[in-house]
């Protein structure tokens, strides 16, 4: 079955302006700017007023439809991102062996460096993506906190440095060691 016409609403708050040129999204706020390319996903975009967007798709099956609310959430998130931010919080979990965490710098790139993982000779490198920050936690013994603008970068570097501390070739149920998410939150927290 066929939709003529779907639209959803998205509401821009204050102080945030929503660039769309050809489905490639560029949102500004007072965290900065970020970018978006919706290319590949077949919806319209018209501007309601100031504070409006409508998103609409044409003609669409089941399926085309469902994409027009990712793309809804997609932009909703760049405008979190702009207004308070992504921040991630990961725990090291050891039995034995105390995990040991860098922060290190290589060819201008910057990288989260693990030591000593299951007592391992094996370093392992995980690239920081652009825009995100990572810190040993202050208040917290073992704990890691990266934080940044984009939600995908920040959940993406969160998700690399949780699965090159996966255990292999051990009984995952008796060797629960690496570094796991513990929360995930907005670092402009809502009073």
């Amino acid at each position: 079955m066929k939709y003529i016409q779907t639209d959803q609403i998205l509401d821009i708050p204050e102080g945030v302006t929503v660039e769309i040129k050809a489905r490639s999204v560029k949102v500004t706020g007072p965290r900065g700017v970020l970018n978006k390319d919706l290319k590949h996903i077949d919806v319209t975009f018209t501007k309601v007023n100031e504070r409006a967007i409508k998103i609409t798709v044409h003609n669409g099956d089941r399926k085309h439809v469902a994409a027009l609310r990712t793309v809804k959430s997609l932009i909703a998130n760049l405008i979190t991102g702009v207004t308070k931010g992504y921040k991630y919080k990961m725990r090291y979990v050891y039995a034995h062996f105390p995990i040991n965490v860098n922060m290190i710098e290589k060819d201008g790139q910057k990288y989260v460096e693990i030591r000593n993982f299951l007592g391992e000779k094996r370093v392992r490198e995980v690239k920081i993506f652009d825009g995100v920050t990572v810190e040993q936690s202050t208040n917290q013994k073992d704990e890691l906190v990266l934080s940044g603008n984009s939600l995908e970068a920040v959940s993406q570097n969160a998700a690399d440095i949780q699965q090159i501390c996966r255990v292999r070739n051990k009984d995952i149920r008796k060797f629960l060691d690496g570094i796991y998410v513990s929360e995930r939150g907005l670092i402009v927290e809502d009073l």
